[in-house]
């Protein structure tokens, strides 16, 4: 610093027009914040210029404006003056340059352009003595920072080489500093977002585990349980997989994979409600998982997986209607199946999946036709269509087991029709056909509940093929059999609704074979074990009120015609 301005209360008197007011204030402001560099510093260890007179703000009112001029002037170190042509045009700004010159003759006048060219803008005061040294403000002059800087040097009288460098210096140190800030910002943003992705993948990967043990708990898990007949283990498994997504929130939220896996859920849950006799809230789970269906189709109606899953639902709406006793309701789910089973073909032609979805949807028309309407030539008709689908099935997918329990169904159901219209030998022939294709598989799984149930309804048709056909003495054999192999499957699951329907016919089957054997007795021991099985069965295993009033009145028939008998002595 200057040795004088330790001396002065003020670094400079700043000298402008009232016009040039924002101009005169920026230029204070640059001047008292600026840094000195270490060798400059004042004598106080500051290292700012110091205190900035700026005329006519700092001035209180005086009657004497030329004496409080004077003495502001006389307690400054220099004097700076802020050039234009309203500054050249000023008579103040004039007076106090001269008035400057007069108290201090040795201390420096700096003057700072920051408009017009210089022969207009200095004050005449300026001129006197020559064209002053100047700092041109001006952009296309030195502009703000190098005029600014031009000034501080002149003020404190260092070379103006040293200011620019050390100015050079922290504008490199200003942008390191603030490149450094933000790459700092920058890896810590990172962080974050590596921490968050990690959480995410975390957050996936964990859903997605816990959708594999869905999956599995839907397929493989639930194929094993049906086998053995555990109706009361599936049901867990259920309301487990349920559960999981309940605690996922909105389900909203949830990707589309998820949520056709709860639809999956549903179904599984509403055919489990069949197999109690629950029709009521199977219904309800299958009428939700339709309208998850639905949307996904609409969102993508091109995707195999929400065809097949939504061909599903139809189905499954469609069997609820069918043993409720809404055939034509029943007919309208069962054609839309169809109509998604053919989409389902046209995208996935060679799959295996896709036959065995027209197989379905065949057969369950033809069952309806048959049952509800009569028509047993359509439904022989769409019963054969259906074989052939499965058999395209087998061809693609010869290991499928259960490919290989619906060719061998496909024959039950064509029995059954044969049947009913008294063809008992094309019925015989589809049933020996049926048994001939269970029993390779029930070698390859024995405690296949499923194959188990196939082979018991085959062996008593033929019992009542026997029976209708005067061989009474195989039908016995048959009989015998097949109960045998109820009781076995019974002491599985007693819960199971189809199990125990099987069983309570085989009784009544063989009781009335007793009637036409004339043995009485065990006619009646026969209607007696029956009803008591009805008394002693589970609500849930008796469910269908509409199969135990059948049933009632069938044992009722069968007492009564015995009691006849026995009443003539028969």
């Amino acid at each position: 610093m200057r040795a004088d301005s330790a001396k002065a209360a003020y670094t400079a008197f700043l000298s402008y027009n009232h016009r040039d007011v924002r101009a005169a204030r920026g230029l204070q402001r640059r001047l008292e914040s600026y840094r000195l560099p270490k060798g400059a510093m004042r004598s106080d260890g500051g290292r700012r210029l110091g205190p900035i007179f700026r005329d006519r703000d700092e001035l209180p009112a005086a009657a004497d404006l030329s004496e409080a001029v004077k003495q502001a002037l006389s307690r400054s170190a220099a004097l700076v003056v802020l050039c234009s042509p309203h500054a050249a045009a000023s008579p103040w700004v004039d007076k106090e340059i001269r008035l400057f010159r007069v108290l201090h003759p040795d201390r420096p006048i700096l003057a700072a352009i920051i408009e017009g060219e210089p022969e207009e803008a200095f004050p005449p005061a300026l001129r006197d003595g020559g064209e002053p040294l100047a700092a041109d403000l001006r952009r296309e002059g030195d502009g703000v920072r190098l005029g600014t800087l031009k000034i501080i040097a002149g003020l404190a009288g260092i070379g103006l080489d040293r200011l620019v460098q050390r100015d050079a210096q922290r504008r490199v140190r200003r942008v390191t500093a603030v490149t450094l800030a933000l790459l700092l910002v920058m890896l810590a943003f990172l962080a974050l977002s590596i921490a968050a992705l990690q959480a995410q993948r975390e957050a996936e990967r964990q859903r997605a585990e816990a959708e594999g043990i869905i999956e599995f708990m839907l397929t493989d898990l639930r194929e094993r349980l049906r086998s053995v007949g555990r109706l009361d283990a599936l049901t867990v498994v259920n309301d487990r997989a349920m559960n999981y997504y309940r605690d996922q929130g909105d389900l909203d939220d949830l990707p589309d994979d998820s949520l056709e896996r709860r639809a999956r859920i549903l179904q599984a849950m509403g055919e489990d409600d069949i197999a109690r006799g629950s029709l009521p809230a199977a219904r309800r789970k299958f009428e939700e998982a339709h309208r998850t269906t639905t949307a996904l189709l609409d969102d993508d109606p091109q995707r195999s997986e929400w065809i097949f899953v939504h061909a599903q639902s139809e189905f499954w709406i469609g069997q609820v209607d069918q043993l409720s006793g809404q055939a034509d309701a029943a007919l309208r789910h069962y054609r839309a199946y169809l109509h998604w089973a053919r989409e389902l073909f046209r995208y996935q032609p060679h799959a295996a999946r896709s036959f065995t979805e027209m197989g379905y949807a065949l057969s369950n028309i033809a069952s309806v036709q048959w049952e509800s309407k009569n028509d047993h030539d359509d439904a022989i008709r769409n019963y054969a269509k259906s074989l052939y689908w499965f058999q395209r099935a087998q061809q693609a997918d010869p290991g499928s087991l259960n490919i290989r329990m619906e060719v061998a169904e496909r024959h039950a159901r064509l029995a059954d029709v044969h049947f009913d219209r008294r063809d008992f030998r094309a019925s015989e022939q589809h049933r020996l056909e049926q048994l001939r294709l269970l029993e390779p598989l029930r070698r390859e799984d024995p405690q296949n509940g499923d194959i188990a149930y196939d082979t018991l309804v085959a062996t008593r048709s033929l019992a009542r093929i026997a029976f209708e056909t005067g061989e009474t003495a195989k039908a016995v054999r048959l009989l015998r059999d097949a109960r045998s192999q109820s009781s076995a499957l019974r002491q599985r699951d007693p819960e199971n609704q189809n199990w125990f329907e099987q069983h309570l016919r085989l009784l009544m089957d063989a009781a009335e074979v007793a009637r036409a054997r004339h043995q009485g007795a065990e006619v009646h021991r026969l209607v007696d074990q029956a009803r008591r099985i009805m008394h002693d069965a589970s609500p849930t295993a008796a469910a269908d009120p509409a199969f135990r009033a059948t049933s009632i009145r069938r044992l009722d028939a069968i007492a009564q015609s015995n009691d006849r008998a026995s009443a003539k002595g028969e």
